[in-house]
């Protein structure tokens, strides 16, 4: 494997930024059409995903409950946190916590470790709205499973 796309492959993204729900996307940035999901399809599976903040309960689509090996589609934030890079698992909750104190957009990317088997890259892009009251509001967002797999001990990728 080169050596750049191992250094790649060892960088994970970590953002959240405050938004404005009223702000415009960027000019051109809308157009998305058969074609592009099409290629989104073949390469990736996504899945949206919620999360209660007065409750504290996420609930996760069936293929992402499945990805996560977690046994029901709800779930506390840290029955989901514990599937990830363990090095990774402080700066994911540190951004949902974030995203709770105040409405903001965040995205993250780690790989879900199970016991036993290859790491499943994830990416996952969010935002948080409704925290006017302390307690409530609501985080939504969609997982991105890329169609392949690491063989964490060989890091070789496994195509699904």
């Amino acid at each position: 494997m080169p050596a750049e796309f191992e250094q790649l492959l060892g960088l994970w993204v970590f953002k959240i930024i405050k938004t404005d729900l009223s702000s415009p996307f960027l000019p051109g940035s809308m157009g998305f059409d058969e074609t592009d999901n099409e290629l989104l399809m073949q390469y990736c599976v996504t899945e949206r995903w919620t999360g209660d903040l007065s409750s504290g309960l996420f609930t996760l689509g069936d293929k992402a409950a499945l990805a996560h090996g977690l046994p029901r589609r709800a779930c506390g934030l840290l029955n989901l946190i514990r599937c990830y890079e363990p090095a990774d698992r402080t700066r994911v909750l540190e951004l949902f916590e974030e995203a709770a104190a105040s409405s903001s957009s965040f995205c993250f990317s780690t790989t879900i470790h199970l016991d036993d088997g290859p790491g499943q890259p994830v990416f996952c892009v969010g935002e948080s709205t409704g925290l006017e009251e302390k307690y409530t509001g609501t985080i939504i967002g969609v997982f991105i499973f890329p169609r392949f797999q690491i063989d964490l001990a060989g890091r070789r990728f496994q195509r699904q």
